[in-house]
C-alpha cells in the first residue's frame, strides 16, 4: 500500500527544501487496512511544515524482510527515510533489527537524544528501541508508533538532520558555529 504526499512550497530554509523524505509506516493492522495510519500523515506534515519534502509514503506489516526491502528501495528515491512504528519490545517490533540490516553506520545519538527528549515528557520512553542509520548518502530514523510519539521524537532531533545530510553528501565544511549550536 502505497500514496504520495502533495508537494506543497516549502516552509523552512534553503537547506531543509531541498531535502527530500519518505515515511514508512511498520504495522500489521494498517498494512492489511483493519487501521487507518495515523501516525504517517502526521510525521508527513511535521516533516512538511519543517521544509522537508515529504515525497512518498507507504506502508509495510511488521515482517523484518519486508521492511528491509522497503527501506533499501526508499533510499534509492529520498534522502531521509523516517519510519514510524514496530519500535517497541513487542514480539513483532522488528523495524530497528531491519534498519541495522540494511544500515552501513548507525548514529547512537541521535537515538539517545530522542529517548531522552521522551523520557522528558513520559517514562515509557525509555521503552522505545528506535535508531538511526546511514545507508549511502541517505539517512534512516525510526520514530514510535503513536502520532504524538512520533512527533515528539522527530521534533527532538529534526535540526540535527540537515547537517547530518550535508556531512553524508560529502559537504564537510563546518563553518562558524554559531552560539545556538553549543550546548551550555
Amino acid at each position: 500500500m502505497s500514496c504520495s504526499t502533495p508537494e506543497g512550497p516549502p516552509h523552512g530554509s534553503a537547506k531543509t527544501a531541498q531535502i527530500s523524505a519518505a515515511v514508512l509506516t511498520v504495522s500489521d493492522s494498517c498494512s492489511r487496512g483493519e487501521k487507518k495510519d495515523l501516525s504517517g500523515p502526521a510525521v508527513a506534515e511535521a516533516l512538511e511544515r519543517r521544509g522537508i519534502r515529504a515525497i512518498r509514503r507507504e506502508i509495510v506489516g511488521d515482517e523484518r524482510d519486508r521492511i528491509q526491502q522497503k527501506l533499501i528501495a526508499l533510499c534509492g528515491v529520498a534522502r531521509l527515510v523516517v519510519t514510524t512504528g514496530g519500535t517497541g519490545i513487542a514480539p513483532r517490533d522488528v523495524t530497528p533489527e531491519a534498519t541495522r540490516a540494511v544500515c552501513e553506520r548507525m548514529i547512537e545519538g541521535v537515538a539517545e537524544a530522542m529517548r531522552a527528549s521522551g523520557m522528558a515528557k513520559i517514562r515509557f520512553a525509555a521503552l522505545s528501541r528506535g535508531v538511526c542509520g546511514v545507508r549511502g548518502t541517505s539517512l534512516i530514523l525510526n520514530l514510535p508508533g503513536s502520532p504524538a510519539g512520533a512527533v515528539e521524537s522527530l521534533d527532538a532531533v529534526v535540526d540535527l538532520l540537515p547537517h547530518a545530510l550535508e556531512l553524508l553528501a560529502g559537504n564537510t565544511e563546518h563553518g562558524n558555529r554559531t552560539s545556538s549550536d553549543r550546548v551550555t
